[in-house]
């Protein structure tokens, strides 16, 4: 059901003017609005005041939250750059999927769009336009709303005593992991744990997978069916222990919308990264291909999705695996991921990381 809702207490003239702004295109477009966000709402568009930030919280995994915040600019020197440090926090402490800033100064208004992986761009408004103003702005955020998250993991503590202690796969996974933290590409421009309560932690790392030490993800085929890949989270340069730093994934369930993943009986297993449906999908149409690696950052020259749909949906890693087949060689294929990152695919790791070294820019350009 196409349906969304408005909660949160700031108000002030220009906001209360874009709330209804927003309200109308949506039910215009189709969805319905409901006074209370219960159930399985699709859609919260959570309002943020500045001093008091609160997040929503979700009643289902698969409602997306945007949070909206309200800001004056000083200067010209306040917009782009700045206001994404600024802003940034906002979405970490609302525990949202998407963070519109509203950015106004005297001779104008910016819509700031930003995302989890440190993505940021900008929609101009200027008096007149609100027409064009709010089909952006509907354009921008019903593909992401309309998503759909493969986040839930099964666990089956089924995986052959011979791979407890990982196999020659996973040892090259080890030696990768250290030349990926090398390239030091982090999750976030500032400490997430000093803006997070524990609980919040744990509710964000559920959400998107944002760790502490959770820059990108790494995975390596088994066999026809299996992958090896690193967990949601975990340190990078040591890819250790199996079923905590690596787990196999064996398989998409379809009815339950999750990932089966296969750990060790004694092993309290740690999450999946959100990108394994992704990888998943990628595998299973490509037999060629023997290893993926997911970073946030970016190439020249790279063909790339037109959507930047949130990580860890069935949608972007359809895109992206369409992407793959149509690449000259989807064996050793580079994909942008638009305002997010690349995903690489390679015969194995270390052809991967061959073929990038000394190529990667670790700003993504933001459109």
């Amino acid at each position: 059901m196409k349906n969304f809702s408005i909660v949160g207490t700031y108000r002030s003239p220009f906001m209360d003017w874009f709330i209804r702004g927003i309200k109308a295109q949506f039910i215009n477009k189709g969805y319905t609005y409901m006074d209370l966000p219960l159930g399985d709402i699709k859609l919260v568009f959570n309002l943020v005041e500045p001093e008091r930030p609160r997040p929503f919280r979700r009643q289902a995994q698969a409602t997306f939250v945007v949070s909206i915040i309200e800001r004056d600019i000083q200067n010209e020197e306040d917009h782009t750059e700045n206001m994404f440090k600024v802003a940034y926090p906002y979405l970490i402490q609302t525990l949202a999927n998407h963070l519109l800033c509203i950015a106004r100064s005297k001779d104008r208004s910016m819509i700031y769009f930003i995302t989890p992986e440190q993505g940021c761009y900008r929609l101009p408004y200027s008096f007149g336009e609100e027409e064009q103003l709010f089909e952006a702005v509907y354009q921008r955020l019903e593909p992401l709303a309309s998503s759909n998250l493969v986040i839930d993991n099964y666990f089956e503590p089924d995986l052959p005593q011979e791979l407890w202690e990982g196999d020659g796969i996973t040892q090259q996974m080890y030696r990768a992991g250290q030349r990926l933290d090398e390239m030091n590409l982090l999750p976030a421009p500032f400490p997430i744990k000093e803006y997070l309560s524990e609980r919040d932690l744990r509710h964000l790392h559920k959400l998107y997978g944002i760790g502490g030490l959770s820059y990108g993800n790494l995975s390596s085929r088994r066999d026809a069916h299996t992958f090896w890949m690193s967990a949601s989270g975990v340190n990078k340069s040591k890819l250790k222990t199996i079923g905590q730093d690596i787990l196999l994934i064996k398989d998409y369930d379809h009815d339950r919308n999750g990932m089966r993943i296969s750990v060790p009986p004694h092993v309290q297993p740690k999450r999946a990264s959100v990108d394994a449906i992704e990888h998943w999908m990628i595998y299973r149409q490509h037999p060629e291909v023997g290893a993926i690696v997911h970073i946030h950052a970016w190439m020249d020259g790279v063909k790339e999705t037109e959507i930047n749909y949130p990580c860890g949906t069935i949608e972007l890693a359809k895109t992206v695996a369409q992407l793959v087949s149509e690449s000259e060689n989807p064996a050793q294929t580079v994909i942008g991921l638009k305002n997010h990152g690349l995903t690489i695919t390679g015969r194995d790791l270390d052809d991967i990381f061959d073929r990038i070294e000394g190529r990667i820019i670790p700003q993504v350009p933001m459109t």
